[in-house]
């Protein structure tokens, strides 16, 4: 049996620490916080996107950053994994758009409750309110500095997540022990970010949400790096939502400039969605062009759809030229955006970490350290928004705590 230190309370540090104990190690939870999961408590707007229920392929997909590396872990512990061990611990799930999972209570706090019944039950040990400010290597194990005492160790699982949201725990002093001890950190970026943007018209709209629609990102170079359909929000510096926080980390390494477009009806061709707006313009014929677009388009939307076309508002229906409509038309399928600047104070992930070339992939220890292990966000592996990130911080948890020896 080991004595097992696993730093850091949230979702990686949780399962690294009850899979560790259930192993029969001797596992301790160091969260230096008053409670577990400060920054999952956030996490879907206080709802808690558990995981996503698409199928493996999908999932793989949906990790832009070293996916392979992560193969032995989610197969391991798969979404379908977590979300049986959260309803045995007393919270249901539900499956919602996008095949994001959440609570039935909608409640985060649930899921917490879920993790830390699923800890208590394990054995491992919890060590709130404690800080860890030193790791060295001693002899084949390690010692620690512990709110300001020496404790040995004969395993450490650095489960401390990345640099964003410092004020929930997340600061970055893994990526500090990591290098004390050898290891590489890849440059540290926030991803999954919300994007301001050049023109001011997003912000008059701030609080409408868009559904069902596709967004694209080109990059500064005009490359198309993004293409998804589902939500996203305007809000008082730009835009926001699953699919804007996406889109950022593909664009992430330079996002001042790049170009955005949404189309509000993907579902339509171009020429299917010039039929259904005469169609519309036969029923409103005798009304001005900015009444005749209700049926179309969020009612706060129209005048600025207008405004980017071309077309003045006040025109009547029976008075457009064909010319307009053609106008009106393009602009429906590819509104224009310009990102002026990311907003890193509200990035949900660090993308960047732990190079994955000097850990195990099988186990994920240490190639360099023996009895170093790394789980979650601390590693340089990130997922789009939808539950991803959570379910690679689950799997590779589970997989650092079953392989301590």
């Amino acid at each position: 049996m080991s004595r097992v230190a696993v730093i850091g309370g949230g979702p990686a540090g949780i399962m690294a620490a009850a899979a560790a104990a259930g192993c029969g190690h001797d596992s301790v939870l160091f969260e230096k916080n008053e409670k577990l999961g400060k920054k999952l408590f956030l996490t879907g707007k206080g709802r808690c996107n558990i995981t996503n229920s698409c199928d493996t392929d999908d999932f793989f997909a949906n990790i832009p950053r070293n996916p392979k590396f992560l193969y032995s872990a989610l197969y391991g512990f798969s979404n379908t994994d977590i979300v049986e061990l959260i309803n045995a611990n007393g919270v249901p799930t539900k499956v919602e758009r996008g095949k994001r999972v959440f609570p039935v209570s909608d409640k985060s706090s649930d899921v917490i409750k879920a993790l830390t019944r699923h800890l208590n039950s394990s054995g491992a040990k919890l060590s709130l309110n404690t800080e860890v400010s030193g790791i060295r290597r001693a002899g084949s194990g390690f010692e620690l500095t512990v709110n300001g005492c020496r404790e040995a160790f004969d395993a450490v699982i650095l489960c401390t997540g990345g640099a964003s949201y410092p004020t929930t725990g997340s600061t970055g002093a893994g990526y500090a022990f990591a290098k004390k001890l050898g290891h590489t950190v890849t440059d540290i970026r926030p991803s999954l970010i919300p994007l301001a943007t050049v023109e001011e018209w997003p912000r008059e709209l701030a609080g409408l949400s868009l559904k069902n629609v596709t967004l694209r990102a080109y990059n500064k170079k005009d490359r198309l790096v993004y293409e998804e359909l589902g939500e996203m929000l305007f809000t008082h510096f730009g835009v926001s939502g699953p699919l804007v926080l996406s889109a950022s980390s593909r664009i992430a390494d330079s996002p001042e400039g790049a170009r955005l477009t949404i189309d509000m009806k993907p579902g339509l061709s171009h020429d299917e969605l010039d039929r259904r707006i005469l169609r519309d313009f036969e029923k409103y014929q005798r009304k001005q062009l900015i009444n005749g677009l209700n049926d179309l388009l969020p009612s706060r939307l129209i005048p600025i759809v207008i405004s980017i076309s071309g077309v003045p508002p006040e025109i009547g229906i029976s008075s457009l030229t064909k010319a307009m409509r053609e106008s009106l038309v393009k602009t429906v399928k590819c509104i224009p955006l310009t990102v002026d600047h990311a907003l890193p104070v509200e990035a949900i992930i660090t993308r960047g970490g732990i190079s994955v070339k000097e850990i195990y992939p099988s186990t994920m220890e240490s190639r360099l350290v023996p009895g170093l292990f790394f789980a979650g966000e601390i590693i340089d592996v990130d997922g789009y928004t939808g539950g991803f990130n959570l379910q690679i911080a689950y799997s590779t948890g589970v997989l650092a705590g079953s392989s301590v020896r």
